[in-house]
């Protein structure tokens, strides 16, 4: 076989969160890497909008100035609204983890750090729209097409390796022929911009834990609301919604969004149309490891393109950054490696790794979300859980993945024991 000339030692499909860490950790350690973003900065995203403690490290490891005068709303916690309580829940103080989260738009989030990879030393193109992968004589991805540019003109790139990051669509693992597996849970979230001067500088993180759906007889759904202040005026206001439901599917997510929106104080600024700043946008929400396995053939996936949105909360910045710095050390590793089975050895520590560090907490966390969607139990579990505020801090901790791994209190080594003991996804 003719020896291709490599464009990149890497090529990262999309410039989400997920896509420009990978290329920012690669990139600081030498790697040649090609960035590739099918759109333009800046782009809107669906998305809550806001960060936990966890996602706020993988920052802080970017080296991104998350100071408020660098334009971040800091957050002390998590206000939970439910069974008649409301609660207000401290990020915990760790060894591991920052005490305060973020809220920022993804409309200049992901151009922000976009820029942190190029700063690095990462190629960037955007209007590159990689439509399918570029194969060797055994199957194995060597590069990508793509259309380039205003006039979507064909190009091909050619690098060693390739990194899936390019969300919940997935578009390049299936073209692979790895589809996305129905036993993991998903959701759906839908969300949409208001005015909001009583609301917009809130310091905590805002979930309503009781969604009720009209449509399907008053019924507790499983899922929850949230309200994240923007610090400009405006919040984010939406709904998840997971498919344990036997409503998932059957509802009209936007009119769920609106009827609860209207039981809201008239100061909040919810209730009136008026104060709309946007429509109502949704998406998808892959979670569990729902499209396995995360290396194969040249190809590792991160982010939403290999299911990694937290099952018990939503989350998926914080986890599209952690897999795409691993994904860096490891490719790193592997690219000093002669290609064949050396390398590929290298390679198999990423979906390893993977799979020590969320596995058992996914298992835990597809339990979960079976639980709560029966409703006799969300309700239970509501109505004798939120009256109690040291349980409520340990399932903070458990839900939103934050503990000391070693050391740490009673409720950390409770937490990392449940996790080591189910068996991994």
């Amino acid at each position: 076989m003719t020896a291709v000339e490599h464009d990149a030692d890497v090529i990262v499909v999309g410039a989400g969160p997920g896509g420009s860490a990978t290329a920012y950790h690669l990139a600081r350690h030498g790697v040649r890497v090609l960035l590739l973003e099918k759109t333009e900065f800046p782009r809107e995203k669906v998305c809550g909008d806001g960060l936990t403690p966890r996602a706020v490290r993988q920052l802080v490891r970017m080296g991104v100035d998350t100071s408020p005068e660098a334009g971040w709303l800091h957050n002390r916690g998590l206000r939970v609204i439910g069974g008649g309580v409301r609660l207000e829940l401290d990020w915990p103080d760790l060894a591991s983890f920052p005490n305060y989260g973020l809220v920022r738009t993804r409309m200049d989030f992901d151009q922000l750090l976009a820029e942190r990879a190029v700063a690095a030393g990462a190629t960037l193109r955007t209007s590159a729209n990689v439509t399918g992968p570029v194969l060797d004589a055994d199957g194995r991805v060597i590069g990508v097409q793509a259309e380039v540019g205003p006039e979507k003109a064909p190009a091909t790139f050619h690098a060693p390796l390739v990194v899936a990051a390019d969300g919940v669509s997935g578009r390049f693992p299936l073209a692979l022929g790895l589809a996305k597996r129905e036993d993991r849970p998903i959701g759906v979230a839908v969300r949409r911009y208001y005015r909001s001067p009583a609301k917009h500088d809130d310091n905590y993180l805002e979930s309503w834990l009781e969604l009720r759906s009209k449509e399907s007889g008053d019924n507790l759904l499983p899922g929850y609301g949230w309200i994240f202040g923007l610090g400009d005026g405006r919040v984010n206001v939406g709904l998840g919604v997971l498919n344990s439901s036997s409503a998932f599917g059957k509802t009209n997510y936007r009119r769920l969004l609106t009827d609860w929106l209207a039981n809201t104080p008239a100061d909040w600024g919810m209730t009136d149309e008026a104060n709309a700043d946007g429509p109502i946008l949704g998406a998808a929400l892959p979670m569990g490891f729902n499209r396995v396995p995360h290396y194969t053939r040249g190809v590792l996936l991160v982010g939403d393109s290999g299911g990694m949105v937290n099952p018990f909360n939503g989350e998926g910045i914080a986890y599209a950054m952690e897999s795409g710095e691993l994904a860096a050390e490891v490719a790193v590793q592997a690219l000093a490696r002669p290609a064949g089975a050396d390398r590929e050895r290298a390679l198999q520590v990423y979906p390893a790794e993977l799979k020590a560090r969320f596995g058992g907490y996914y298992r835990l966390g597809g339990i979960f979300v079976k639980l709560i969607g029966r409703p006799e139990i969300m309700r239970m579990a509501t109505k004798h859980g939120m009256p109690h505020p040291t349980l409520m801090r340990f399932v903070l901790k458990l839900l939103a993945n934050l503990t000391d791994p070693r050391g740490g209190d009673a409720m950390d080594r409770v937490i990392n024991a449940m996790t080591k003991v189910a068996p991994a996804v």
